[in-house]
């Protein structure tokens, strides 16, 4: 998965740290101690004051980087408290079925997250720890993330399937409503309405979401708008759901969508979860989609307890040798090659295109010119050398689509049930605001 767990889940951390440690005197004003109190009891659970208040300004600097205008105190406080509520609700779950993240993935998401800055690790600490961001604490908030993704990916998204069938009407679909190359940036509110609530309950919904909608249409800020009223995933982000092909935008409004003009609003929208109001944003096109594919040919070489690196790499450069002075690539394959799947064919692996091969391997053949035979390199299957025969540009827009509908599919059937699954753990939960003791 893509971006669905590293981008989304990790990167709301980092900006709001690093714009910290540019900030002088923010040490001092972290090392003032204040009584801590609770704020809000989660099953058997509580949320201090203190974790709301490092949260808040977290997501407040955030909002002030995207330009975001900042609510009301209160409103806002809130809103962070129940987001708060929402993470402790998740990883109360992941807790009891045994969801964890050891220390060395941890690390490795660290360490990547440091790269993205452009930090050493070392420097990375010294950056949070050098104006009072506690790293431990930085450690727990990534570890924290990163469980609460594994959770919904074994929750939701693993039980997900998409059938050929639904990737045909969806490319059928998005033809009729603006091409299946327009991408939409979209903007969203949801007015949330709690499982088997009463009528007068989503009557006052409704009329909730009819009066943001009327304050949003007399110029109200939507982003503003959301951070305030929104109950979506996205509301801490003034609603913004980014850059979504059609087949990506829920069907509960994508037909809304199609038919509007960048700026425009649409709602309230009724779906189970309550009154949903969308902005249009802007649409963008696209084009056709060419790649280079690559028809190669390699022997593998693995090791074993009686194979040892040294030996299989020693042996490849002797084929190497042999092939360079003149001996047929293909029959060296075929006897001496450990890939059953392609040493009967003479090591050949056909036309390949980029993502196909592991990531060693295809630099190495990358790197090749047709009819060039690399060094023996390593990857996890063991030691290798490709030899290169051509090269060719192809229009593969056709599986493309195909690969990005279903890709478009799997995300909006997982935001649909994540959804839901949000909703109806909240609403089971015991939870206990008290903000206002």
């Amino acid at each position: 998965m893509k971006s669905f767990l590293r981008n989304l889940l990790l990167s709301c951390l980092i900006a709001p740290a690093l714009w910290l440690a540019a900030q002088p005197g923010a040490a001092q004003a972290q090392s003032v101690q204040e009584i801590d109190r609770i704020v809000a009891v989660v099953n058997d659970d509580v949320i201090m004051m203190s974790e709301l208040k490092r949260k808040l300004r977290l997501v407040m600097e955030q909002l002030r980087q995207n330009n975001t205008k900042l609510p009301a105190q209160e409103t806002i406080t809130r809103q962070v408290l129940e987001n708060l509520v929402m993470e402790r609700l998740q990883l109360q779950v992941a807790a009891s079925t045994g969801v964890k993240v050891d220390d060395d993935s941890l690390n490795r998401a660290i360490a990547s997250l440091a790269k993205q800055n452009n930090l050493s690790l070392s420097d990375f600490r010294a950056v949070l720890e050098r104006d009072g961001y506690n790293f431990n604490r930085f450690r727990e908030d990534i570890r924290n993330e990163m469980i609460i993704g594994r959770l919904r990916q074994r929750q939701i998204i693993n039980q997900i399937n998409v059938t050929p069938q639904e990737i045909d009407n969806f490319l059928a679909n998005q033809a009729t409503r603006g091409g299946d190359d327009t991408e939409y940036h979209l903007g969203h509110i949801l007015i949330a309405v709690p499982d088997a609530a009463s009528p007068e309950v989503i009557q006052q919904a409704e009329q909730k979401a009819r009066d943001t909608l009327k304050s949003l249409n007399e110029g109200a800020d939507f982003r503003q708008t959301a951070v305030s009223v929104s109950s979506g995933q996205q509301a801490l982000e003034g609603g913004d759901l980014g850059w979504r092909k059609m087949g990506e935008v829920p069907i509960l409004f994508s037909e809304t969508v199609a038919s509007m003009a960048p700026g425009e609003l649409a709602g309230p929208i009724r779906s189970p979860s309550g009154f949903h109001i969308i902005k249009l944003i802007d649409r963008r096109g696209g084009d056709r989609h060419v790649i280079t594919q690559t028809h190669a040919r390699h022997i593998l070489i693995k090791t074993s307890e009686v194979v040892s690196q040294d030996d299989a790499r020693v042996r490849l450069e002797q084929l190497r040798e042999r092939i360079v002075g003149g001996s047929d690539f293909a029959d060296l394959a075929r006897s001496n090659s450990e890939d059953l799947g392609s040493a009967t064919n003479g090591g050949d692996l056909g036309w390949v295109k980029p993502g196909d091969l592991v990531p060693e391997f295809e630099q190495t053949m990358n790197d090749l010119q047709p009819g060039q035979v690399s060094q023996p390199f390593h990857t996890r299957f063991g030691w290798h050398i490709i030899q290169v025969l051509e090269r060719r540009q192809q229009d593969d827009t056709l599986e493309y689509q195909r690969s990005r509908a279903a890709e478009a599919i799997r995300k909006r059937k997982a935001e649909e049930e994540t959804e839901t699954w949000l909703r109806r753990m909240r609403d089971e939960a015991y939870v206990e605001l008290r903000l206002d003791e």
